[in-house]
């Protein structure tokens, strides 16, 4: 059987194949297991009289599993399913009786399983899905405006 040579044409069609099967595959992976970064600078587009108004990039990621950097402020207790994330280490708590209390720079941080928590000072990585609103803890009465709730942490 003799083989035909293969001309310009099919190594480009070929290439092009071999490219797009690629693409797609890596965007289909990648997709699959994206987690958004999202820094404590990100979290508002606006602070004003009225109070916080939301990002433009939080607004996108509400639902979305994010990740995020900071300090864990002291806990109520050793072991629980909740704490609060900071920008900077805190010696308090940042606990808020109403939404217009609300920082500019904490999160609340329900994770998917109580746990034992790490030192305050130290930084840690959060994961989990991004909840956006005014929303009012029933077990503890803590208001919070953002949650990364079904996370875990690591040491950063």
């Amino acid at each position: 059987m003799k083989q035909r040579p293969i001309t310009r044409r099919k190594l480009v069609l070929l290439g092009s194949a071999v490219a797009l099967v690629k693409m797609t595959g890596a965007s289909s992976a990648s997709t699959a297991t994206a987690t958004a970064t999202l820094g404590f600078d990100e979290l508002y587009g606006k602070i004003s009289v009225l109070g916080l108004s939301f990002s433009d990039k939080v607004k996108g990621l509400a639902e979305a599993e994010v990740s995020m950097q900071g300090f864990m402020a002291p806990p109520l207790k050793a072991e629980a399913n909740f704490f609060v994330l900071t920008e900077i280490p805190m010696a308090l708590c940042p606990f808020c009786s109403s939404d217009a209390d609300w920082p500019d720079n904490i999160v609340v941080i329900y994770l998917d399983e109580a746990q034992t928590f790490e030192q305050a000072n130290a930084p840690i990585e959060v994961s989990g899905r991004l909840e956006v609103g005014s929303w009012t803890d029933p077990e503890t009465g803590f208001v919070s405006l953002l949650r990364i709730v079904d996370a875990h942490f690591r040491t950063a």
